[in-house]
């Protein structure tokens, strides 16, 4: 195994509910090399209300965090996404300023709320594809109109939209329940990524290593490739490797 993505995590210090401290950072990316990561989208939240911290700001973390980062982990590459929640200014926003998007690129980190309806989903993700961005849900097992209906999730991906799961989810520290939907998602074909989602090194840690070991034993090397490697990396490829700007 040559590389690994973890696409989700909250490891930039001080911009969000997830790493509090460049010591925390520099612990959980020390995690995330144990679990075998060699490559990092950290994705920060942009939620209106709760999650609003400055592009810059963000970004001047990120680049704090990178040039650490390079002293102790040079073997890493870190790349600056977000996880943007739904609202009705999404298109505007996102097309303001690349720094809400993935590395820059059309890819979009969709959050929704639990309380979203299916309609909702819907429309506002395709209101994204129809302006040529590339949704990506995240963490889609958490909103109910997804988790209950294999259908409803097989009906975004048609749309244009691909779906994430969270490595808990995989793995079944989130529960059976949730461990038996991704297995379905996986085995209709409908799951593009496994993130880690990762706040911090304690109750919300990264376990991807993991995730990844467990999908190689069910579905087979080459399809673990697909979500941990080759799925990511078009996002990378996107983004023509500009980490010197993202």
């Amino acid at each position: 195994m040559n590389k690994m993505f973890d696409m989700h995590c909250h490891i930039i210090p001080d911009v969000d509910d997830g790493s509090k401290s460049l010591d925390e950072s520099l612990a959980m990316l020390a995690e995330e090399r144990r679990q075998g990561v060699t490559d990092i989208i950290l994705t920060p939240h942009l939620r209106i209300g709760m999650f609003e911290t400055p592009r810059d700001r963000v970004e001047k973390h990120f680049n704090y965090l990178r040039h650490a980062a390079r002293e102790h982990f040079p073997e890493m590459n870190l790349y600056l996404g977000c996880e943007f929640h739904s609202n009705m200014d999404m298109t505007e926003m996102l097309r303001s300023d690349p720094r809400y998007r993935m590395i820059g690129t059309d890819f979009v980190l969709l959050e929704f709320s639990g309380a979203h309806s299916g309609e909702y989903i819907k429309e506002r993700t395709y209101s994204l594809i129809a302006r040529g961005y590339r949704p990506i849900i995240a963490h889609c097992e958490r909103y109910r109109p997804v988790f209950t209906s294999i259908r409803f999730a097989g009906e975004l991906v048609d749309m244009g939209a691909e779906l994430q799961v969270n490595a808990d989810t995989v793995t079944g520290r989130d529960g059976f329940s949730m461990k038996r939907f991704a297995s379905k998602l996986m085995k209709e074909g409908l799951l593009s990524y496994v993130g880690s989602d990762a706040h911090n090194t304690r109750d919300r840690a990264t376990h991807i290593g993991e995730a990844r070991a467990y999908i190689e034993r069910k579905a087979g090397e080459s399809y673990a490739r697909r979500l941990f490697e080759k799925n990511p990396q078009r996002i990378v490829d996107l983004s023509c490797g500009n980490k010197e700007v993202f």
